[in-house]
């Protein structure tokens, strides 16, 4: 092969390959942002006791605040869970019960940004879901599974107070989307036993 196009094979490479990056750290830097923007609207919506935007242009305002403890992380989650929503933040998935309320509480986010922390999480973590009203509910880890996407067993509503927190699966996949999900269901800790405990 001849030198000339031996260095153009190998610019183009590194062209390509930096676009991939670009565009990987382009979406990880869009998530991270938007958090920024949405714990402001989560705190106005404290003060003033309403739904408020996070930009001008959004479709979508915050419902409530999500916190793992044991792993440090924080998401304010957005009032839809549609795909234009989900690049910036969780999503309350409309038709499930409301963040904080008796029923089945259905969150989904992606496994490349917010909800990469679901691999981490462990039987008897204990989730946060502080509510516009300035309550939490505390929830406990129950179970972690992979799914069908197909299964719709676990959008479903339940008798007792549970948190459904849904992501993609395999965490590591290259292609976005994919027919699996990872599931992690919670239970709403209600005793004072239940609060002191693990």
């Amino acid at each position: 092969m001849k030198p000339a196009v031996r260095w153009a094979a190998i610019a183009s490479c590194l062209t390509i390959a930096g676009l991939c990056f670009g565009h990987s750290g382009w979406i990880l830097a869009k998530a991270q942002l938007a958090q920024v923007l949405l714990r402001q609207a989560w705190a106005d919506t404290h003060s003033v006791e309403d739904r408020v935007k996070p930009w001008p242009w959004a479709d979508a305002w915050p419902v409530a605040r999500l916190r793992f403890p044991r792993l440090g992380s924080d998401y304010v989650i957005l009032s839809d869970a549609s795909g234009r929503t989900l690049a910036f933040a969780p999503g309350h998935l409309p038709g499930s019960a409301p963040p904080g309320e008796a029923g089945n509480v259905v969150v989904a986010g992606h496994r490349d940004t917010h909800f990469r922390d679901l691999r981490d999480l462990r039987i008897g973590d204990r989730i946060v879901l502080e509510t516009p009203s300035r309550q939490s509910a505390v929830y406990r880890v129950v179970s972690a599974e992979v799914i069908d996407h197909r299964d719709g067993s676990v959008l479903e509503d339940t008798p007792e107070a549970t948190l459904t927190l849904i992501t993609c699966y395999p965490f590591d996949a290259l292609r976005p989307g994919g027919p699996l999900r990872f599931v992690v269901r919670a239970r709403r800790m209600r005793t004072a036993a239940d609060l002191s405990d693990g």
